[in-house]
């Protein structure tokens, strides 16, 4: 199967929970610019022979047992989804953190608000997750591995002040991250000009004031 991943081009953003499974599997597909698409309401979605996927979770939910990245089991399948599903959660407030009003106004426009929809994501919300996922990793490899890699490699971007107080209390997910980057292709992808950096427009921003104690 070679698949067809349509995102954006220039952010990393959902999509880039997709390639990390795709790379880490060697999986051939390539990426597309996204085009509307019947029945599809936003990127990103994967083509994969005559089947059109949309949403990050399903997404993983379908390739994750073809990539040997789930067991086949349902029950541990339901489990990486539901898993899966909370990550979206959690990414969905790193966005609200710089765009707390609306995706449709600039990040100047909602400054104010801003900052303080910051403070309580890292006082509150931020270490609820971690403690979350510190408590339910699993014991096997799988997509969900590479999706708590991905949010840890954002957060640190994003909030690096934070970060560096709270990793100190979750050592189990700071050493999931290490074991992710050393994967072989994953560290492959991660050094090579296919991993689209960090950037002002994805959903992972750098903003110093939103970073403050």
């Amino acid at each position: 199967m070679r698949y067809e991943l349509y995102y954006w081009p220039s952010i990393q953003g959902r999509g880039e929970f997709v390639r990390l499974a795709l790379e880490d599997a060697g999986a051939p597909y390539v990426n597309r610019p996204p085009q509307a698409r019947p029945g599809v309401f936003a990127p990103p979605y994967l083509k994969a022979g005559r089947l059109l996927i949309g949403q990050t979770a399903n997404i993983l939910y379908y390739l994750g047992p073809r990539l040997g990245l789930a067991p086949r089991s349902e029950a541990a399948r339901l489990w990486l989804h539901q898993q899966t599903l909370t990550i979206v959660d959690w990414l969905d407030e790193v966005h609200d953190t710089h765009h707390p009003i609306g995706s449709g106004l600039y990040y100047e426009e909602q400054k104010k608000e801003a900052k303080r929809r910051a403070h309580e994501f890292r006082g509150v919300r931020l270490p609820k997750f971690m403690r979350y996922f510190e408590a339910s990793l699993g014991k096997r490899h799988s997509y969900v591995d590479l999706a708590l890699f991905q949010m840890i490699e954002g957060l640190r971007y994003a909030f690096p002040r934070a970060m560096r107080r709270l990793e100190r209390r979750h050592p189990r997910l700071v050493a999931l991250h290490e074991r992710v980057a050393q994967r072989p292709r994953i560290a492959a992808y991660l050094a090579s000009g296919r991993r689209i950096a960090f950037n002002p427009h994805g959903i992972f921003r750098h903003y110093p004031e939103l970073d403050e104690r």
